[in-house]
């Protein structure tokens, strides 16, 4: 069995910063690769960014060059750094984990329970 974790949402004025945590646990045998994806009201859930397990890095042309995805390997972490917050990047914030598990050779997708994050003056 495997959890996500998110812990860090929160609420922020326009220009702030937030740092969002998933941490990723249980019978785990390889995280191929960690994400966050976004959920405004009213929209589908969006892909914001990722890291592979070698580190490799993308982005959603949104967030560029304000949010900043890292991972810690030895603690199964992952983080999301927002800067510079505007009241569009309102919405509830899933982590993503694709994962192979001890019990099984196929790699699949596991979901947090989401955290809000709310941007207003």
């Amino acid at each position: 069995q495997v959890q996500l974790v998110e812990s860090g949402g929160g609420t922020a004025q326009p220009g702030g910063s937030l740092r969002l945590s998933c941490t990723a646990s249980g019978d785990i045998s390889e995280i191929l690769k960690m994400g966050w994806y976004r959920q405004a009201p009213g929209k589908e859930r969006e892909s914001l960014a990722s890291v592979t397990g070698m580190s490799l890095t993308d982005y959603a042309e949104s967030v560029k060059g304000r949010f900043a995805i890292s991972r810690d390997h030895a603690k199964n972490t992952a983080y999301l750094q927002m800067n510079s917050l505007k009241p569009d990047d309102t919405g509830i914030y899933f982590c993503n984990a694709l994962l192979r598990t001890t019990s099984s050779f196929y790699q699949r997708d596991y979901w947090g329970q989401g955290t809000q994050v709310t941007v207003s003056a």
